[in-house]
């Protein structure tokens, strides 16, 4: 199956110390290990890099230690999935017709690397924000975790 990795569940993934890694690291095996096909919104490798580099962790993750983690546990796995100013103006139209405002426009930017990227699941642990926009549901695009 298609899935599309958010961050949300990256993180968990990555950080063994995460209350959610337990649940969030079968996703990333199972896509290492091919039984499914992993794709990763080009947005989220900022997020991740983000998240990574200011958890409070003890020894605090390095720069250069994040960057390679990035690479070889999420790039070399999954398909980084672009998008282009036409992509972003579609989602800021969909949004504001809707009327949706705010950091929405960040799940928006994920679920529209998913369609463009025809996956079938989108894995989050954040299902109620994209559980919100509609347009997934009828781009045969589910939500889970």
């Amino acid at each position: 199956m298609r899935l599309l990795l958010d961050s949300s569940v990256l993180v968990a993934a990555m950080v063994a110390s995460h209350p959610d890694h337990e649940r969030g690291l079968p996703w990333l095996v199972a896509c290492r290990q091919g039984r499914h096909e992993a794709v990763v919104a080009q947005h989220s490798l900022a997020e991740l890099y983000s998240t990574l580099t200011s958890l409070p962790l003890r020894p605090r993750l390095a720069p250069l230690e994040v960057a390679q983690f990035i690479a070889e546990n999420v790039e070399a796995v999954c398909a980084v999935q672009e998008l282009r100013a036409s992509d972003y103006r579609r989602v800021i139209g969909r949004l504001s017709r809707a009327g949706f405002g705010g950091g929405i426009i960040y799940d928006a930017l994920i679920a529209e690397a998913a369609m463009k990227a025809k996956v079938a699941k989108i894995i989050t642990f954040n299902q109620r924000d994209f559980e919100r926009l509609p347009w997934l549901e009828q781009a045969g695009i589910t939500v889970a975790v």
